[in-house]
């Protein structure tokens, strides 16, 4: 008999349940783990289930390694064990018994993301396309989301219609298909789509493989999608046994074909259903658990489930609200230091943000710290192409030297090919110039090359002057430089949104190094940037892990910071234009995040203006939702006024860190609308508005109208 004395009474139930068909729906720290390992090991030795009958199915090569070890640990004297894999896994071992009926050989290839950017590859060169104008990875979902809505090569032309750029998509489409025709090979999208498609046209195939099972179990099923859901049924057959473990509450991959709805009406497909809450969590204390629930609890498209804890604390969930990121940063590396000067490791610890781009703020101060950190399934922010491009444009504008000019001058695509290279670094070789200087001679070419490179010299020239003469701010001549470079309308062409942030996101950098240092130039911030830019990746083992919620899902920690949670960011924006169903997708996420958390939560938010809002800062309407008596706020905290939040007294802890005590000290003036200041660059001005602490000002041409932190240092108020 199976040992469940150690499980609580709804864990027992579902590792004893005797339904057809059953639905877990396990909250977060629940246990769910446990008890699916548990529920197999019952059916085996219980029920004496053949063990080769039994199908879990993961989403995780991990999530699979792990129960795999789990099972033969507790099935010692078993010969034979469950088949445990993940749904890609199982399509490629279905695959390989019967594609022949689909006219490919059992020895097909399986083609990786290497080997689909390589047939790209083929198509681009053939199509005369580049990467810079049509990335790889945009591409790839083109085909993916085609495949998954089975669009035929006819059907894809007629969607495009006259639209050039659909119609290119198109082209590379037609081509990639036959390609892997010629092939004979199949991508990921294909496994599934294939054995569905398999599945549907010839039935005994189908129940063939229904013989084979008596239970189908599936793990993670809130985040599965309509073709993942279609291969479950047609899986498990009138005969077999369904049992189906996920949380509604932790659906958070919707933006890539999750559906709520297959586990919110999964008794609707399968009337005799039995549903089972696991709703006590084993990992968070009760003020971060209650914090979570009160959150959750405002989405309307949920199962109710009333979450709790035996796990006491006092400790509060800490809210702390900062006057900017760079702030918001500092105070983060802090509190780090901190904790980990009184013993708490860094792989104890975590800092959580909603999007990439927000990690550029916090990876400079943690440089500044000296704490030794990872971004986990990520790239560091001044390591990703589109900053380093953008980089690279603005040292043209200053040092114009042979790396940026190599970098930047066919992206965007401007035809200029690998010979055209060769010949103007042999050049400047022969006569011990720059690259750039050969260019400006005009003398190396002829026809459409020179009036190309005509046209790049008088654009960097332009850049250059504006520079030298100091004519134009440096965020200023940046946004310039991504305009008439063409930059900027390639990513957006892409539809590259998450690369375009980034590049926001470095525009505030620029911004707050204008602000901090008004009396440095372009070249010294750009050997700012270097310093940070080319650090190498810290080799110990006990390091901080920098990651976005996403990637967070499954891990937890002692202690977690989750940042920017400000409307706009977390909330995302695009989240909140959708309505209802997107601020639920992101009330989600931020469930997700608190729950890692085992036993300290922060959130943070910064105050000022924001380049990517458009607007300032104000506090997430998540913070807002927390249960008065799980949260405690320090930093600047928010007084209504007028029925608006507005940014107040300074509140922080005594034994919060000199930052933090320091900041606490700090007054912010709120300057009136028509007051007279003086800046120490700009000169006199006139005050437009001030809110939250950020001052509209209109200087003199040709500063034009500047936003400044009211209490910033240059600025004073005119006697």
């Amino acid at each position: 008999m199976t040992d469940v004395s150690l499980l609580n009474k709804n864990q027992k139930d579902a590792v004893l349940s005797e339904a057809k068909y059953i639905r877990v729906i396990a909250g977060a720290g629940s246990g769910k783990t446990r008890v699916l390992t548990m529920r197999i090991i019952h059916l085996i030795e219980d029920c004496g289930m053949f063990a080769s009958r039994i199908l879990a199915i993961t989403f995780t090569n991990k999530a699979a390694n792990e129960m795999k070890e789990r099972v033969s640990r507790m099935l010692e004297d078993q010969t034979y064990l469950p088949r445990i894999s993940t749904i890609h896994s199982l399509c490629v071992r279905i695959l390989r018994e019967d594609i022949e009926v689909m006219d490919y050989p059992r020895n097909y290839t399986i083609m990786d993301a290497d080997d689909q950017k390589a047939v790209l590859k083929e198509a681009y060169k053939q199509l005369n396309l580049d990467t810079t104008s049509w990335p790889y990875g945009g591409m790839i979902d083109y085909i993916s989301n085609n495949k998954a809505a089975d669009i035929s090569i006819e059907k894809a032309y007629e969607m495009a219609g006259d639209y050039s750029a659909d119609r290119t998509r198109a082209k590379v489409y037609e081509y990639y298909l036959n390609r892997q025709k010629d092939l004979l090979a199949l991508d990921f999208d294909d496994l599934i789509l294939w054995t569905v498609r398999m599945f549907r046209r010839f039935p005994q195939i189908r129940k063939k493989w229904q013989d084979r099972l008596s239970c189908v179990l599936v793990d993670e099923f809130q985040d599965i999608d309509a073709l993942q859901y279609e291969l479950i049924r047609l899986l498990a057959g009138e005969d077999s046994m369904l049992y189906v473990v996920g949380d509604p509450d932790q659906t958070i991959y919707t933006w890539r074909g999750a559906d709520v709805n297959i586990i919110m009406n999964f008794s609707r497909d399968y009337p005799d259903t039995e549903t089972i809450i696991l709703n006590e969590n084993y990992r968070s204390t009760n003020m971060i658990l209650n914090g979570a629930n009160s959150v959750i609890a405002n989405n309307r498209s949920r199962m109710k489930k009333d979450l709790f804890t035996s796990r006491e604390g006092n400790d509060k969930i800490t809210h702390c609200a900062c006057a900017a990121d760079d702030a918001e940063a500092a105070w983060v590396a802090s509190k780090v230091s901190e904790l980990h000067r009184k013993g708490k490791s860094y792989l104890d610890m975590a800092v959580l943000y909603r999007s990439n781009y927000l990690s550029r703020s916090l990876e400079k101060a943690m440089l500044d710290a000296r704490i030794p950190y990872i971004i986990y399934g990520g790239i560091r922010f001044y390591e990703r192409k589109e900053i380093k491009d953008a980089l690279c444009y603005l040292r043209m504008a200053v040092s114009a030297d042979d790396l940026a000019l190599q970098r930047v001058i066919n992206v965007p695509r401007r035809g200029i090919g690998n010979k055209t290279m060769d010949m103007i670094a042999e050049s400047a070789r022969e006569q011990e110039i720059s690259m750039y200087e050969v260019l400006k001679q005009d003398q190396l070419f002829s026809g459409k090359v020179k009036t190309t490179l005509q046209r790049f010299t008088a654009m960097v020239e332009k850049w250059r002057s504006i520079a030298m003469e100091h004519t134009m701010e440096i965020d200023e001549l940046f946004e310039t430089i991504l305009q008439e470079s063409g930059y900027k309308a390639m990513l957006e062409e892409a539809g590259e949104h998450e690369r375009i942030e980034n590049l926001k996101e470095l525009v505030d950098d620029i911004e707050e190094f204008c602000a901090n240092n008004p009396d440095s130039g372009l070249d010294e911030y750009l050997q700012v940037v270097a310093l940070y830019g080319d650090r190498e990746e810290t080799a110990t083992a006990d390091y901080l892990q920098l990651m976005t919620v996403h990637a967070a899902k499954g891990l937890e920690f002692d202690t977690v910071f989750v940042t920017d949670m400000n409307d706009g960011i977390f909330p995302n924006e695009r989240a909140m234009s959708e309505g209802n169903r997107g601020v639920e997708e992101e009330r989600r996420l931020a469930y997700v995040a608190f729950t890692r958390a085992r036993n300290k939560l922060y959130l943070m938010e910064a105050g000022g203006y924001s380049y990517i809002l458009q607007r300032v800062r104000t506090t997430s309407r998540f913070i807002k939702e927390i249960d008065p008596a799980c949260i405690e706020h320090i930093g600047l905290t928010p007084e209504p006024s007028r029925g608006e939040a507005r940014l107040s007294s300074l509140l922080f802890d005594n034994d919060t860190a000199p930052f933090a005590e320091k900041l606490a000290k700090t007054k912010t003036p709120q300057l009136k609308k028509g007051e007279m200041v003086t800046h120490t660059k700009f000169g006199e001005g006139v005050v437009i508005k001030c809110v939250n602490g950020i001052a509209e000002i209109a200087f003199p041409y040709p500063h034009g109208i500047k936003k400044i932190a009211s209490g910033h240092p240059t600025l004073k108020r005119k006697n």
